[in-house]
């Protein structure tokens, strides 16, 4: 009897009521320290007060996906190109509020032979699995007849050693986003050769937040409370850009650099059913060019009911 009050007194410790819903007394996130993916880093001035908020930073989608699933996470960070691959494979993921938009460049080496997209040919570039930037590669180089799988080589080079490869010739461009673009150029070893599109019918889109099924149908208020401060730290940051712009550059890059990456980053939050029909376009470019076998389901994929009810409670 004694260790099972133990127990129960500890489990209380870690639990608080909020409008008489139990809600963890620490929340775990996952992000990149990039700028265009800062806003969890400021959900602590807008969760309750005794709400504790540890962000977790990650390198890439997979293993913040990873960590989720496995319930080291309460929300992550995931480029819609991984939640669509995700989803497609059966896993429990939902979007649940957008990240951000834009971000993405094509890079070479400075003085280098590549001129065009089409000199990319026989050509090293580096890339990471499951981004949006890897669709846009591909999608890139179709465009520009080249076959993503047997006109150039595709390296796997993580986003933050990109310049180094870059810079020692180890490879021959990159596609990532914001500011290791901006810093190539900065650091004079690299030229942005495109901004990478893909059109009207999909836009800018680029990542969004994600949670596990379960979490939605076992605690939504925790979801609504995290997607309520996901808001407010996006408006927050729209409003005050030397404040985001300086909380960014302590991830170690410089103020400078970030200052003139800005123009190619945004930060976001709401969804809408245009977002999604650009999402189940994307989708099915994914399947086009090879990389998902088959369509996900989007219903099940998006849960727009947490930012419906984040925009009608602003009203």
């Amino acid at each position: 009897m004694k260790r099972l009050l133990v127990v129960l007194f500890l489990l209380a410790c870690s639990l608080f009521f909020v409008r008489g819903v139990v809600v963890a007394k620490e929340i775990k996130i996952g992000t990149w320290k990039t700028a265009q993916t800062i806003q969890p880093f400021f959900y602590q001035k807008f969760l309750p007060s005794g709400q504790k908020n540890t962000v977790f930073s990650f390198t890439n989608p997979a293993d913040q996906k990873v960590a989720l699933l496995a319930g080291s996470l309460d929300m992550c960070g995931t480029t819609l190109a991984h939640a669509i691959h995700s989803a497609s494979q059966g896993q429990p993921v939902v979007l649940v509020a957008a990240l951000c938009n834009k971000c993405s460049a094509l890079v070479v080496k400075k003085g280098g032979p590549v001129k065009t997209i089409k000199d990319l040919k026989g050509k090293k570039i580096g890339y990471v699995p499951g981004t949006m930037h890897e669709i846009l590669l591909r999608e890139t180089l179709t465009r520009n007849g080249l076959s993503p799988d047997k006109d150039v080589r595709l390296t796997r080079v993580d986003f933050f050693d990109m310049g180094m490869a870059l810079a020692r010739g180890g490879i021959d461009a990159f596609l990532s986003g914001e500011p290791f673009p901006t810093l190539a150029v900065h650091q004079g070893y690299g030229r942005i050769l495109s901004y990478p599109y893909f059109g009207e019918s999909i836009g800018t889109i680029n990542a969004g937040m994600l949670v596990k099924r379960k979490t939605i149908e076992r605690n939504p208020e925790l979801v609504y409370r995290l997607v309520l401060a996901h808001a407010r730290a996006t408006q927050y940051l729209e409003a005050h850009e030397d404040e985001w712009l300086k909380k960014a550059s302590t991830f170690g890059t410089p103020l400078e650099i970030l200052r003139k990456a800005a123009p190619n980053m945004e930060l976001a939050w709401e969804m809408d059913e245009s977002f999604v029909k650009k999402t189940k376009t994307l989708g099915e470019r994914m399947q086009a060019l090879g990389v998902i076998e088959k369509q996900p389901n989007y219903e099940k994929l998006f849960d727009l009911s947490f930012v419906e009810k984040v925009r009608a409670n602003r009203k």
